[in-house]
């Protein structure tokens, strides 16, 4: 059996369905990202990063004077999060720290899904803490 609107019904029902296809298409097409915090020589930062196709191209982001911090997300095929922690030397970054977690990740607690996390310059007794957690429905970095 046919359903019919008056043009009045429909001009009252149209900006609510508009609303919600606008919120359902924003909320598909968010994908989610990894957000660490990270605490280095007095600062902090967030560092985020979505998922990634090609993980040998993701480049660390440089934190102070000696680490460089990556994020490496793959949903697919290899579904997980890889977190690694070099030291920036002269001849090159040396990995230091590396964390795997599945992906999804467990939910967590205060400290994301890695838990609070420390690592220690060898030479210089400089600490890098972080921890992370997954941002679901959230934009994208730039």
């Amino acid at each position: 059996m046919p359903v019919s609107l008056s043009v009045s019904t429909f001009a009252r029902v149209a900006p609510v369905f508009a609303a919600f296809a606008a919120f359902a298409a924003r909320t598909a097409l968010a994908a989610p990202v990894v957000a660490c915090e990270l605490h280095y020589g007095g600062e902090a930062r967030t560092l985020r990063a979505a998922p990634t196709t090609t993980p040998y191209q993701v480049k660390p982001a440089a934190i102070g004077s000696y680490f460089l911090f990556r994020v490496v997300f793959e949903t697919r095929p290899e579904a997980g999060i890889v977190l690694t922690t070099f030291a920036d030397h002269e001849d090159g970054p040396v990995p230091i720290h590396v964390a795997h977690h599945p992906y999804p990740p467990s939910r967590g607690g205060r400290y994301g899904f890695t838990g609070e996390q420390f690592v220690y310059e060898p030479m210089r007794d400089g600490e890098l803490r972080y921890w992370c957690r997954l941002e679901t429905g959230a934009a994208a970095p730039p």
